[in-house]
């Protein structure tokens, strides 16, 4: 798990993105400082959640309107955490923890286009007010985008009325900018949701919780090596494996392990692929 204030080092990496790396959103990561001033004073964060059901609609904004982006869907059949898929097709997911410096989501998700991948981004709410055009990059480049809360803080361990306002505020969010409120739900700081997290999820619209079966552990700052070579020894058809943007050590190991990938005569799709 992600130590609070873990640094971003890599040689080179930052300045060939030309700017300092912010610490991205790991499993444990502590969110920006501006994400949880902004969301001390939610307007969307209920006040009761028995009484509350899905967020409302709202009007998306006039980009989003045309083309919304792809809603939640149950998979029948499917566990309602989901850690992989089937073990029998040559494909693998991708996902990525969408928080931190915004250069090195565009250049994870240019390298992937490049190497005809398509990868899964969860995420966190104050990211989207930072960098809102995001979401709709993530959409347009064919890739799933979803639902990582609002903060980035340990849903499991909050009261239901709070880890519900986690859950809605991002969904709230993504609906303004895309449309829709994300096909997927990852918790925050946890590799799966409490029964508790996992019903108010499915509240909000989420039939599916995403966990995942790779850690690729990239939060820790290991070195592209490192996060190659644990990709490498872990994955196997069917995984569900998780990545962060804002970690530079990322960004220099994606083109290593989409090449271990294809050797492998695995793909990377999207996780609505991988389970349809």
């Amino acid at each position: 798990m992600l130590r609070a204030g873990a640094a971003v080092t890599a040689t080179g990496i930052g300045a060939a993105l030309g700017c300092g790396l912010l610490a991205g959103c790991g499993s444990t990561g502590s969110p920006s400082a501006t994400g949880s001033a902004r969301a001390a004073t939610d307007p969307t964060r209920p006040s009761d959640p028995a009484r509350n059901g899905p967020p409302t609609s709202r009007a998306p904004s006039p980009g989003s309107a045309a083309r919304p982006g792809p809603a939640p869907r149950r998979f029948p059949g499917l566990p309602e955490q989901i850690t992989h898929g089937p073990r029998d097709r040559p494909q693998v997911a991708l996902t990525f923890h969408g928080h931190g410096d915004p250069a090195t989501a565009k250049a994870l998700l240019t390298e992937a286009e490049k190497a005809g991948a398509k990868v899964t981004v969860l995420a966190v709410g104050g990211w989207l007010d930072e960098h809102p055009a995001l979401a709709r990059r993530v959409l347009d480049g064919g890739h799933d985008l979803g639902n990582h809360t609002l903060r980035h803080l340990d849903i499991n361990d909050m009261s239901e009325a709070d880890a519900y306002a986690e859950i809605t505020g991002c969904a709230d969010r993504l609906r303004r900018l895309t449309g829709s409120i994300g096909t997927w739900f990852r918790p925050s700081r946890a590799r799966t949701a409490t029964p508790l997290v996992a019903r108010l999820a499915h509240r909000a619209g989420y039939p599916h919780v995403l966990s995942y079966d790779v850690d690729s552990l990239d939060f820790t700052s290991p070195g592209a090596p490192a996060v190659t070579r644990t990709i490498a020894t872990e994955v196997r058809a069917g995984s569900v494996v998780s990545l962060h943007f804002g970690y530079a050590d990322t960004v220099a190991a994606l083109p290593a392990v989409l090449q271990e990938l294809e050797r492998r005569g695995l793909r990377a799709v999207t996780t609505t692929e991988l389970l349809t």
